[in-house]
């Protein structure tokens, strides 16, 4: 994993090659000067990539995961990275979740959007940008936070 650590990473989960293909076009093509990717094919294989870029020092701003994949299923797979790394964004990416899983993922993932498949480019890449904003902005919130305690404690 040759990441910059200047660089936030979004990673995509999906078992479908030709979805990932088609998330990394996207996604490459509209962010590639301001994010680095990471795509796994398995739940289980986007947890160790995102446990690799926390212990390299690398934020991890957005998880865009789909629901129906063999081993662990997309909500529980958000729920688990929430309680690990609450601090990404959160979206489910796909045309078969339940409105069970996708309630379980938002009361227990913190999920930001649920995303249906085919997804229309356009409203895929607000989705993006907005998503992007609010980690932003709540990780300055937090800076400013840390800052104030620490100017208090001086």
């Amino acid at each position: 994993m040759d990441k910059n650590k200047n660089k936030l990473v979004i990673v995509c989960v999906d078992d479908e090659k030709i979805v990932l293909d088609s998330l990394n076009y996207q996604l490459q093509h509209h962010f590639q000067d301001t994010y680095d990717f990471e795509f796994a094919e398995s739940a289980e294989e986007a947890i160790h990539v995102i446990q690799q870029l926390n212990e390299e020092g690398i934020d991890v701003a957005l998880i865009i995961a789909d629901q129906i994949m063999p081993g662990m299923k997309g909500d529980e797979f958000l729920t688990l990275v929430n309680k690990m790394f609450p601090d990404p964004i959160k979206i489910l990416l796909t045309g078969q979740a339940s409105l069970e899983s996708a309630i379980k993922a938002i009361n227990n993932a913190g999920l930001y959007r649920y995303l249906c498949k085919p997804w229309n480019e356009g409203d895929f890449l607000m989705t993006i940008e907005n998503a992007l904003e609010k980690y932003k902005s709540e990780e300055d919130t937090q800076l400013q936070m840390y800052k104030l305690l620490r100017s208090k404690n001086e």
